[in-house]
């Protein structure tokens, strides 16, 4: 049977309007995929870039580290240059005072209720040292720092062979360093820290002028200088020019001038761990 011209006409307009249907189709699923696409794309760019972003922050901070270390590095660096050239002058002239600067602040004064002496610091929690006889009699110790502040303090223990004692007080302290006494050498220059006749914190200069001289325990122990003792210094660091502790101040000969003793830091060390040893079981230093 043949088909009508307006039955054929409807079958083409309806196979036209499925084609555009499919097209239409087609195009639009091509446009969600193309967008899908480009925000995946968009996506995987933004993570990329939080990445970097965080890696570039990550750099930056590891550099901002870096460079607060290299500044604390310099400062101490400036510091022991700054303390080297106080060493440097003391040794190839008679200027002191870069090392009178450094070590003053480790010195103290050491009051009883009966009399008055010296004593330096040789441990950072805050062990000190001087004579034992600037004790003697005394009921109460206090400390008195280069900065004025009045500290009382412990007794840990006294050797009498070598007239050493030793305290505690608390806190954290800047210390001397101890020499070696067998590396020292007549004629060298020495300075002497302590307070005689109460005229705290008093430098005085001189040299060595002899070394292992015989003090009243009997033993050849003790350093000879000129430079000037007087009551007070006792238990005060004998220092040489490059800035550590050679010997501590002793005794001087009545009635002489220039003629001060002063115990040798290798015997002073060996006091003193021994009496470290006894109360706590361990060397000290």
């Amino acid at each position: 049977m043949k088909l009508k011209k307006h039955h054929k006409w409807i079958i083409g307009g309806s196979s036209v309007i499925i084609i555009f249907m499919i097209t239409i189709s087609i195009f639009t699923y091509m446009i969600f995929v193309r967008q899908e696409l480009n925000y995946n794309l968009l996506g995987k760019k933004i993570t990329d870039l939080k990445i970097e972003t965080n890696t570039n922050i990550n750099s930056l901070s590891e550099g901002l580290i870096q460079t607060n270390e290299d500044l604390g590095s310099l400062s101490s660096r400036l510091g022991i240059i700054h303390e080297e050239f106080g060493f440097l002058k003391a040794s190839v002239g008679a200027d002191f005072s870069g090392v009178v600067e450094n070590s003053v602040p480790s010195v103290v004064t050491i009051r009883t209720d009966v009399s008055q002496g010296t004593g330096f610091i040789v441990e950072e929690r805050g062990y000190i040292v001087t004579n034992a006889h600037v004790l003697t009699d005394g009921t109460l110790v206090n400390v008195i720092t280069y900065e004025q502040e009045i500290i009382e303090a412990d007794l840990v223990g006294y050797d009498t062979t070598f007239d050493i004692a030793l305290l505690k007080i608390p806190g954290t302290h800047d210390t001397l360093k101890f020499g070696n006494s067998e590396n020292v050498q007549v004629g060298e220059k020495v300075i002497a820290i302590g307070n005689p006749l109460g005229l705290q914190f008093s430098v005085s200069e001189g040299i060595i002028s002899a070394i292992h001289r015989q003090g009243p325990n009997g033993l050849d122990v003790y350093i000879q200088t000129d430079a000037a003792l007087n009551s007070g210094n006792s238990g005060g660091p004998l220092i040489n020019n490059k800035g550590v502790v050679v010997g501590i101040n002793n005794f001087k000969i009545g009635g002489s001038e220039s003629l001060g003793f002063a115990l040798e830091s290798n015997f002073i060390k060996f006091a003193i761990n021994e009496i470290y040893q006894k109360a706590f079981n361990e060397s000290l230093i």
